[in-house]
C-alpha cells in the first residue's frame, strides 16, 4: 500500500492535470492546490505506512486521506457521464474501490506495535 501511496503522490507533482480535473468545484481555492496537497499527503502516508513507529499513524493517515479523495471519485463520475461505456465502468469501479483501502488502513492503525 506505501508503494500505491508513493507512487500516486508522486505522480500528482509530475503529471497534477488528470488530478486536478477530480477536485469537487465546490471546493475553495484552485485546484491545483487541492492536486498538490493530496499528493503530498499521499506521500506522508506512503512514508508512515514504511516506517515500523509511524506504521499505526500510516494506518489512521490511511483513513483519512481515502474518505477525504472519495469526493474525487464522484467528481470521476460525473466529468465522465459522457465518455463510453467501458471509460463510465472504470469511474463507477473506482468508487468501492476506496472501502478496502480504507479498511486496510483501519487494521493497520489497530494492529499492536511490534517490541
Amino acid at each position: 500500500m506505501a508503494a500505491l501511496f508513493g507512487f500516486a503522490g508522486v505522480r500528482h507533482f509530475t503529471n497534477p492535470e488528470p488530478f486536478d480535473t477530480l477536485v469537487p468545484k465546490a471546493l475553495p481555492g484552485g485546484a491545483r492546490d487541492w492536486t498538490y496537497g493530496s499528493g503530498a499527503a499521499e506521500i506522508a502516508t506512503a512514508a508512515a505506512l514504511t516506517v515500523p513507529a509511524t506504521r499505526r499513524l500510516g494506518g489512521w493517515m490511511t483513513v483519512v486521506l481515502m474518505l477525504g479523495v472519495w469526493p474525487g471519485n464522484f467528481q470521476m463520475v460525473a466529468n465522465w457521464k459522457d465518455k463510453t461505456w467501458p471509460w463510465k465502468l472504470v469511474a463507477w469501479l473506482r468508487l468501492p474501490l476506496q472501502i478496502p483501502l480504507i479498511r486496510a488502513g483501519w487494521r493497520i492503525a489497530h494492529t499492536p506495535r511490534e517490541k
